[in-house]
């Protein structure tokens, strides 16, 4: 009995090790700072992010606002995955302002501090097409609809292959064999006939190709342009110029705003990048496949906009 004891005791310890380890409740200090998504919140602290995962909860309080420090105790959530991913998943339990002193130990006596953004928007055209095809076959019979569609489909894998050129990437999206009902007042369904559905997406880099893939596409049998779309693959570059822009535009207005204190800008204290939004992709939704396999597909490629903030907080001396 006293070993008995002795291992249930043991056992007993070893849970409430496992329960504690799996305990994820922290206290985080930090400011508040929307995310790129529409309507979400962060807490900065220091180079940690925490997204806020009941943020409607205190969006009501006077003191909820960007760039408020706040004391938040709660759980993480490794668990959740959100759109953007931006900053750890955090359920907030308690959360209060943190009243923060007028001046510090680092503060150079006659000088300010004052907290500006940057935004910019950047064009970029896009480097990766995407379109979506598909053969559409119906027959009173299953199985002859599903052979002529596998027949159709066939010819336009080729043909959309031999038109996008190499590199092209072609793959099969999605496919459908379904029964056509005739509904009648009063009477149960009846199936008429079946239909087929293949379609078949090709993504390529050159973007001049994109009208002849779909020209040949309908010629070998493709009756459905589902999508066409463009999409920015290579955005670095682009992500860069936005990222520089917005930093400009808010020392900018550090500038203007020691100009109007008579006074100059003395340092940059501390920098946060508020995120970049990558480009959408721009999609073109009008049906080309009905078109005379004679009259060549205009395809026109639209820019793209790539958006991006900073916020810096600057000290200033002037005549103050």
């Amino acid at each position: 009995m006293k070993r008995l004891f002795v291992i249930t005791c043991a056992v007993a310890m070893v849970m409430m090790s496992s329960l504690t380890s799996f305990a994820k409740e922290i206290t985080v200090r930090g400011r508040l700072q929307p995310t790129v998504e529409s309507g979400g919140w962060l807490i900065v602290s220091g180079s940690d992010k925490y997204l806020i995962l009941n943020a409607r909860k205190y969006q009501n309080e006077s003191w909820f606002k960007e760039s408020t420090q706040v004391e938040a105790v709660g759980e993480t959530k490794p668990d959740v995955v959100t759109t953007q991913m931006e900053g750890t998943p955090f359920e907030v339990r308690t959360m209060r302002p943190i009243e923060q002193p007028a001046t510090t130990g680092n503060d150079t006596p006659g000088t300010t501090k004052v907290t500006v953004a940057g935004d910019a928007v950047v064009q970029a055209q896009p480097d990766t097409a995407i379109v979506t095809v598909s053969v559409v076959t119906q027959n009173k019979q299953a199985i002859a609809a599903q052979q002529e569609n596998a027949a159709k489909s066939d010819a336009v894998v080729r043909a959309v292959k031999a038109a996008a050129g190499a590199g092209a990437e072609v793959k099969t999206s999605g496919y459908s064999l379904q029964p056509q009902r005739i509904y009648k007042e009063g009477q149960p369904p009846t199936i008429s006939g079946y239909e087929a559905r293949n379609s078949v997406t090709v993504t390529m880099g050159d973007l001049n190709r994109v009208g002849a893939v779909i020209d040949a596409a309908a010629t070998a049998g493709a009756n459905d342009v589902t999508g066409v779309s463009f999409t920015l693959r290579q955005d670095k570059s682009a992500r860069a110029r936005a990222l520089a822009e917005a930093t400009r535009e808010a020392m900018d207005k550090a500038k203007v705003i020691a100009q109007a204190l008579g006074g100059r800008v003395v340092r940059i204290l501390e920098v946060q990048e508020g995120g970049v939004q990558r480009p959408a992709p721009v999609n073109q939704t009008e049906s080309y496949a009905m078109r005379s396999a004679a009259a060549s597909t205009p395809i026109e490629v639209g820019s793209m906009e790539i958006n991006s903030r900073v916020q810096l907080i600057a000290e200033v001396e002037g005549n103050l």
